[in-house]
């Protein structure tokens, strides 16, 4: 019996041993890819000067604020690395003409939400046949009926403002969250045809709370060297959170798929679908046939809602937001945009398309507004070229990010704006008349 036990600790001792060896031997190897991968990422980034960085933490350490940027952004003019960890560098660029290079390339747009292959995402062959498929969309005559029920969607917005600051005069009023639903409601209405009441009730508003959810931990995830991993990510309680509003955001697209569907089975409905001089977004999606007669898939379709619904609510928003705080901070302007806008309507409360080409004021401090707060603040873009710049520094082709050891092209749109005072003099000052030519 002694001997039974002593056989059987000795075995298991030998098999604790073992593992422990594949460990060290697996840990070596690893320890050495991950050298020979960063020496040959260092060796490719050579000709681009930046901030010092920590072997295991990169620069995440130093990045706490925007204005570390554009120190950055003026110490190492054109692009300068940034590494996220040790081992995955992002290219920062922050000179208009190097924007303008990478732009003009065929490099695949990176998402950090999962939203699908949709339009956005897509290239090549598929990009183009999606690409014309939803083009009559986009028509210009199409957006002219939506004026007024995009003002609709205004209105009620407005309302809510007024009941609230009635009820406190001196609380302040947080807009974004209000903007969302306004422009999630606008878009259900004219994309859609969809008649949401989010706006107004409470149960609605999941939607938008899922999206600013999505967004605020992609933000943690891209900014940690630990949670790019997506075993890791999954396990902790952040990417427990993310999957939770993953599936709440495309709920919400399904159902408005669903009820679509369910609607068009009747021939009435049908017909007067047909009928419309211009079909919306989600008509055309789910009218859509190729030359051989198949229509988009589930997933397809679903991409391109998530896609639109997404990109297309949650940065209007945010451009609207940042033109509402630019306007709150220069009061002269704003009052020069309310005095335009009242002379041009006159005794009508409703605005009608043919006013907004008589706007010229308003929208100089628009697109100047938009110039210091981009609703979209990052661009990244994946390599699939060799690219050279107008100054003859190269990158390869295959330098990419996204979970991997990869190379991004990341363009932040508020160090451009500060990295050349010949093109944006005064770059933090809201100027009009900045605008006036572009």
């Amino acid at each position: 019996m002694v001997f039974t036990t002593e056989k059987t600790a000795s075995l298991t001792f030998q098999i604790v041993q073992l593992c422990a060896g594949f460990c060290l031997v697996y840990v070596v190897i690893k320890s050495t890819q991950l050298y020979f991968k960063r020496q040959k990422l260092l060796k490719t980034l050579e000709g681009f000067p930046g901030p010092p960085s920590h072997w295991l933490y990169g620069n995440i350490h130093q990045v706490s604020k925007k204005i570390q940027y554009m120190c950055w952004a003026e110490k190492f003019p054109y692009a300068f690395p940034r590494w996220f960890g040790g081992f995955v560098p992002a290219v920062v660029i922050t000179h208009p003409d190097y924007a303008k290079t990478l732009f003009s390339r065929n490099g695949n747009l990176l998402l950090f939400v999962p939203i699908g292959r949709g339009l956005l995402v897509l290239n090549g062959p598929k990009w183009h046949q999606q690409r014309r498929l939803l083009t009559p969309a986009f028509h210009y005559d199409i957006l002219k009926p939506y004026v007024a029920q995009i003002a609709d969607s205004v209105k009620v917005m407005l309302d809510k403002w007024e009941k609230l600051i009635a009820e406190d005069p001196t609380k302040s009023l947080e807009m974004f969250d209000h903007v969302s639903l306004m422009t999630l409601d606008s878009i259900m209405k004219c994309a859609f045809s969809y008649k949401s009441s989010c706006q107004t009730d409470k149960e609605q508003d999941y939607y938008v709370n899922a999206v600013q959810d999505m967004t605020l931990l992609v933000f943690q995830r891209v900014t940690s060297a630990f949670l790019r991993n997506q075993l890791i990510y999954s396990c902790t309680l952040s990417g427990r959170r993310f999957k939770e509003a993953c599936s709440l955001a495309h709920h919400h697209t399904e159902k408005v798929i669903a009820e679509r569907k369910e609607s068009l089975k009747n021939e009435r409905e049908l017909e007067k679908i047909q009928k419309k001089r211009r079909l919306d977004f989600l008509d055309i999606l789910l009218c859509a046939k190729d030359e051989n007669g198949v229509g988009l898939s589930d997933e397809d379709l679903r991409a391109e809602v998530d896609t639109f619904m997404f990109a297309g609510h949650d940065t209007t928003a945010s451009g609207i937001s940042w033109i509402l705080h630019s306007m709150a901070q220069h009061p002269e302007h704003q009052q020069k945009c309310r005095e335009e806008i009242k002379d041009i309507l006159g005794d009508r409360e409703d605005i009608h398309w043919d006013d907004l080409g008589k706007m010229t004021y308003t929208t100089m401090c628009i697109k100047e507004s938009l110039r210091l707060n981009s609703p979209v603040p990052v661009v990244s873009r994946q390599l699939s070229k060799p690219i050279t710049f107008f100054d003859g520094r190269t990158l390869p082709e295959g330098l990419h990010i996204f979970f991997k050891s990869e190379v991004l092209f990341f363009i932040p749109f508020y160090s451009l704006k500060h990295s050349r005072p010949t093109i944006f003099q005064n770059p933090e000052s809201l100027k009009s008349r900045r605008a006036k030519s572009s």
